[in-house]
Protein backbone atom coordinates (compact mmCIF):
# COMPACT_ATOMS: atom_id res chain seq x y z
CA UNK A 1 0.00 0.00 0.00
CA UNK A 2 2.88 2.46 0.56
CA UNK A 3 4.50 2.13 -3.31
CA UNK A 4 0.46 3.29 -4.32
CA UNK A 5 0.56 6.19 -1.44
CA UNK A 6 3.84 7.44 -2.60
CA UNK A 7 2.81 7.60 -6.14
CA UNK A 8 -0.39 9.59 -5.39
CA UNK A 9 1.55 11.80 -2.75
CA UNK A 10 4.44 12.38 -5.72
CA UNK A 11 1.24 13.01 -8.11
CA UNK A 12 -0.61 15.82 -5.94
CA UNK A 13 2.76 17.62 -4.83
CA UNK A 14 3.00 17.52 -9.26
CA UNK A 15 -0.04 18.65 -9.40
CA UNK A 16 -0.14 21.40 -6.68
CA UNK A 17 3.43 22.90 -7.97
CA UNK A 18 1.77 22.81 -11.61
CA UNK A 19 -1.39 24.83 -10.14
CA UNK A 20 0.68 27.30 -8.17
CA UNK A 21 2.49 28.05 -11.73
CA UNK A 22 -0.35 28.89 -13.52
CA UNK A 23 -1.28 32.35 -13.94
CA UNK A 24 -4.96 32.48 -12.23
CA UNK A 25 -5.27 33.40 -8.82
CA UNK A 26 -8.31 30.54 -8.82
CA UNK A 27 -5.56 28.10 -10.00
CA UNK A 28 -3.09 29.42 -6.81
CA UNK A 29 -5.69 28.82 -4.16
CA UNK A 30 -6.54 25.27 -5.93
CA UNK A 31 -2.64 24.35 -5.53
CA UNK A 32 -2.15 25.33 -2.42
CA UNK A 33 -5.52 23.04 -1.32
CA UNK A 34 -3.29 20.43 -3.06
CA UNK A 35 0.10 20.97 -1.51
CA UNK A 36 -1.72 21.22 2.00
CA UNK A 37 -3.45 17.82 1.02
CA UNK A 38 -0.27 16.37 -0.11
CA UNK A 39 1.83 16.94 2.26
CA UNK A 40 -0.73 15.53 4.95
CA UNK A 41 -0.74 12.19 2.83
CA UNK A 42 3.30 12.25 3.03
CA UNK A 43 2.98 12.39 6.83
CA UNK A 44 0.50 9.54 6.95
CA UNK A 45 2.53 7.59 4.46
CA UNK A 46 5.58 8.28 6.38
CA UNK A 47 4.60 7.20 9.32
CA UNK A 48 3.84 3.82 8.37
CA UNK A 49 0.20 2.80 6.97
CA UNK A 50 -1.37 0.28 10.00
CA UNK A 51 -4.07 -0.45 11.96
CA UNK A 52 -3.71 -0.86 15.71
CA UNK A 53 -5.27 -0.19 18.60
CA UNK A 54 -5.01 3.46 21.03
CA UNK A 55 -2.42 3.44 22.76
CA UNK A 56 -3.64 3.17 26.36
CA UNK A 57 -2.03 1.59 29.52
CA UNK A 58 -3.93 -0.77 31.29
CA UNK A 59 -3.28 -0.41 35.19
CA UNK A 60 0.10 -1.93 36.27
CA UNK A 61 1.60 -2.42 32.54
CA UNK A 62 4.62 -0.17 31.83
CA UNK A 63 3.60 -0.72 27.76
CA UNK A 64 0.52 -0.59 25.89
CA UNK A 65 -0.86 -4.06 25.22
CA UNK A 66 -0.75 -5.42 21.25
CA UNK A 67 -0.39 -3.63 18.59
CA UNK A 68 -0.81 0.28 18.74
CA UNK A 69 -0.67 3.06 16.61
CA UNK A 70 1.48 5.82 16.78
CA UNK A 71 -0.98 8.97 17.84
CA UNK A 72 2.15 11.66 16.80
CA UNK A 73 1.08 11.07 12.79
CA UNK A 74 -2.40 11.88 13.75
CA UNK A 75 -1.68 14.83 15.72
CA UNK A 76 0.32 16.51 13.56
CA UNK A 77 -1.98 15.62 10.42
CA UNK A 78 -4.48 18.04 12.37
CA UNK A 79 -2.18 20.46 13.66
CA UNK A 80 -1.22 21.03 9.81
CA UNK A 81 -5.13 20.84 8.84
CA UNK A 82 -6.02 23.67 10.80
CA UNK A 83 -2.81 25.35 9.81
CA UNK A 84 -3.81 25.20 6.19
CA UNK A 85 -7.20 25.97 6.46
CA UNK A 86 -6.07 29.09 8.11
CA UNK A 87 -3.62 30.10 5.05
CA UNK A 88 -6.33 28.93 2.40
CA UNK A 89 -8.62 31.56 4.22
CA UNK A 90 -5.95 33.79 4.42
CA UNK A 91 -5.21 33.49 0.50
CA UNK A 92 -8.48 33.57 -0.34
CA UNK A 93 -9.46 36.95 1.77
CA UNK A 94 -6.00 38.87 0.25
CA UNK A 95 -7.05 37.32 -3.53
CA UNK A 96 -10.03 38.72 -3.27
CA UNK A 97 -9.41 41.78 -2.22
CA UNK A 98 -6.51 42.09 -4.89
CA UNK A 99 -9.02 41.46 -7.66
CA UNK A 100 -11.23 43.93 -6.42
CA UNK A 101 -8.94 46.78 -6.78
CA UNK A 102 -7.43 45.39 -9.83
CA UNK A 103 -10.14 44.12 -11.66
CA UNK A 104 -7.81 41.23 -13.39
CA UNK A 105 -7.63 37.63 -12.17
CA UNK A 106 -4.21 37.20 -14.50
CA UNK A 107 -1.19 37.92 -12.49
CA UNK A 108 0.88 38.68 -15.32
CA UNK A 109 -1.77 42.15 -15.83
CA UNK A 110 -1.47 42.53 -11.95
CA UNK A 111 2.08 42.96 -12.17
CA UNK A 112 1.58 45.84 -14.34
CA UNK A 113 -0.43 48.06 -12.29
CA UNK A 114 0.14 50.87 -10.44
CA UNK A 115 -2.59 50.92 -7.93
Amino acid sequence: MEPLMAFVVGGLFAASIYMMLRRSLVKLVIGLILLSNAANLLIFTVSGMQRGLPPLIAPGDTLPAGGWADPLPQALVLTAIVIGFGVLAFAVVLIHRAYVVVKEDDLEKMRSTDT
